[in-house]
């Protein structure tokens, strides 16, 4: 099932059919919660199927988050510890990269604050001091304030290449500024753990031509989302849960950059299609 945070209310939909969560709680409490598929399954015999409640524009979709900070992980794919290490070679950076990839420890960092999320449609930014920007799709779970992972969205974590490759230590310039994130369209909340088989897309359209796509799957991620979870919260506590964007396996090269009024579409398997423009 899928949850949709709208301008008109909590919308639930199972296959085609819609329901608002008529006196549901606010949406933190609504998402922080351990049982939040039987909540939900609870919820279809309570609210009738509407098709007032059906999603006629995708502008009334917002980016499924209330007050929880965004976290990321870093190189979690083979591919995207090849791409560090290249950007960061000139830097003596390279190595880190490795090394991170292979050690027990994860690279974790904060990626962004609710404000400066971007709703699913609406354009994001590319910093204004960068020549080499480019998305990154992400499978993005949701872990309750217990640690208990029960749902999950898209990200794009939008990157600084030139500034990461600069010094990896201006990683928190190269991430986070106004509007550097984008989480959507939906909140996913499957029967059972989302599928290592779950394939991700992206693609990059440029006044209307395909100027960048590539896939990849799940499988190809190193570390479990049990495990990222896991070190997430070893010190760190999240009253009302916390999204985490766990790490990217297309990575454009360095041919690439995106440019203003690039259309970025990241598609994963069971959740659709998250669409924004570049500002």
């Amino acid at each position: 099932m899928k949850l949709y945070k709208t301008k008109r209310g909590s919308v639930l939909q199972v296959e085609d059919s819609f329901r608002f969560l008529a006196g549901e709680e606010d949406w933190d409490t609504l998402l922080n919660r351990d049982d939040l598929r039987d909540h939900l399954s609870q919820a279809l015999g309570e609210n009738e199927p509407s098709e007032e409640a059906a999603l006629s524009a995708s502008e009334e979709v917002l980016a499924p988050i209330g007050s929880q900070e965004v976290w990321a992980a870093g190189v979690t794919y083979f591919s995207s510890r090849l791409a560090r290490m290249e950007e960061s070679s000139d830097a003596g950076g390279g190595d880190f990269y490795s090394r991170v990839y292979e050690a027990d420890r994860p690279e974790l960092f904060m990626k962004a604050t609710p404000a400066r999320v971007v709703d699913p449609g609406e354009p994001f930014r590319i910093r204004k001091d960068s020549e080499w920007d480019v998305p990154e799709p992400e499978l993005t779970l949701f872990a309750s304030s217990s640690e208990k992972i029960v749902g999950y969205t898209i990200g794009n974590d939008v990157s600084s290449r030139s500034i990461e490759g600069e010094n990896p230590l201006y990683l928190p310039q190269a991430k986070t500024y106004d509007d550097c994130a984008c989480l959507g369209p939906c909140f996913y909340v499957p029967e059972n753990s989302l599928s290592s088989e779950a394939g991700i897309k992206l693609e990059i359209r440029r006044e209307e031509e395909v100027v960048f796509a590539g896939e990849t799957l799940l499988e190809q991620m190193k570390r479990t989302p049990e495990e990222l979870v896991g070190y997430l919260f070893r010190e760190t506590s999240f009253s009302t849960g916390v999204f985490l964007m766990t790490g990217t396996g297309i990575v454009p090269g360095q041919d690439f950059t995106l440019q203003s009024g690039d259309e970025v579409s990241i598609t994963i398997d069971g959740i659709g299609t998250l669409t924004n423009p570049v500002a």
